[in-house]
């Protein structure tokens, strides 16, 4: 694994370096970047190593590099270049951003999930672009109730400070908390009355995502209101407890189950891969002759057993043959076979009078 772990390193420092000249660039040499939220900075550059890292790991692991050679290839071909970024789109448009394959599991879990969902992508939208200092505002010259925005330091759209764009724009994180909150209720809800995922689930992969996530939008929306109207009471120690949950949270994206945001797009190869098998020739059981499954799939699934260090070659009258090229029918047959074969053994064991 040494090697591995020098490979993820490396791709890990080299999206933590290449983020920090983002932020210098984007920030105009730092000449915009609010040294106030330097600590947001290097907590987002610790996750951008972390999550590069263990995603660096995974991609090496056999099963999940054959699958991801095979769906950049199946993508890229092309016969099928114009076929394939078409169903991209309408898959990406169904399966993630409506997330119908968690609707499918249930109505209360699907909006739980695209609530969370939009509400962070909501969030991380605005967040991190003012954070590194690509985005930020500034009075017009001379009219001190218009604002412009500015992007990676070139003047951008000008707006009124009353106008509907104004309030939506300045309580953008208000409205990704409410959705957070939202989506954290319903889960929570799901996993204090699902006698199902009350079996399985655990506290540090399962409840404390919700913790830290409802945290976050809290503690934000309590400064919306300390500033809005408390007159500013206890802002500063809102605005510490608020940066902790937030530094805590991104800390722990590269080792919780929040890693899984990152994993999932990659769904979308695999399923492009196994569309591409299924339209391709299928393997023929060495049993009884039948198609089972996609050739290459039967073909890429030996090669990862064999880089894993499994090996289940057998020798048949018909010459050298693998496990998984019979289907599972047979193989259910072919145990049941070799079970009845030990039972007339003659060294079998001699069974109890009393069984």
């Amino acid at each position: 694994m040494a090697r591995e772990r020098v490979k993820a390193g490396i791709a890990g420092l080299l999206a933590g370096g290449l983020l920090a000249v983002l932020i210098v660039v984007g920030s105009r040499n730092l000449q915009h970047f609010d040294a106030a939220l330097v600590g947001y900075t290097f907590a987002t550059l610790f996750a951008v190593f972390g999550i590069t890292y263990r995603y660096a790991m995974w991609l090496q692991r056999p099963p999940t590099h054959m699958y991801w050679r095979r769906g950049w290839q199946v993508f890229a071909s092309p016969r099928h270049v114009g076929r394939n970024l078409t169903e991209f789109l309408r898959r990406f448009f169904l399966e993630f951003a409506l997330n119908r394959f968690i609707f499918r599991r249930g109505a209360q879990r699907g909006l739980a999930h695209w609530l969370i969902m939009w509400g962070g992508i909501l969030a991380a939208a605005i967040t991190f672009p003012l954070v590194w200092g690509w985005i930020h505002f500034r009075t017009v010259p001379g009219e001190i109730d218009v604002y412009q925005t500015y992007v990676f330091g070139f003047p951008l759209q000008e707006f009124h400070v009353e106008s509907v764009a104004a309030f939506v724009v300045f309580h953008g994180l208000v409205w990704a908390s409410l959705l957070v909150i939202a989506g954290v209720m319903l889960a929570f809800r799901r996993r204090m009355l699902d006698r199902g995922a009350l079996a399985v689930q655990q506290f540090g992969q399962d409840m404390l995502p919700l913790v830290l996530l409802f945290a976050i939008s809290v503690t934000g929306l309590l400064l919306t209101a300390s500033y809005t109207w408390m007159k500013g009471y206890a802002y500063d120690f809102l605005a510490i407890l608020h940066a902790a949950t937030v530094i805590v949270t991104l800390l722990y994206l590269p080792f919780g189950k929040l890693f899984h945001i990152f994993q999932r797009p990659a769904q979308l190869g695999v399923s492009f891969y196994k569309e591409a098998g299924a339209r391709a020739e299928q393997a023929r059981c060495r049993r009884c002759r039948r198609p089972y499954a996609p050739a290459a799939m039967v073909a890429d699934l030996i090669t990862v057993e064999r880089e894993l260090g499994f090996a289940y070659e057998m020798d048949t009258p018909q010459g050298r043959a693998h496990y998984q090229e019979i289907c599972p029918r047979c193989r259910r047959a072919l145990y049941g076979l070799a079970q009845g074969a030990l039972w007339r053994s003659p060294a079998a064991p001699a069974q109890d009078a009393r069984g």
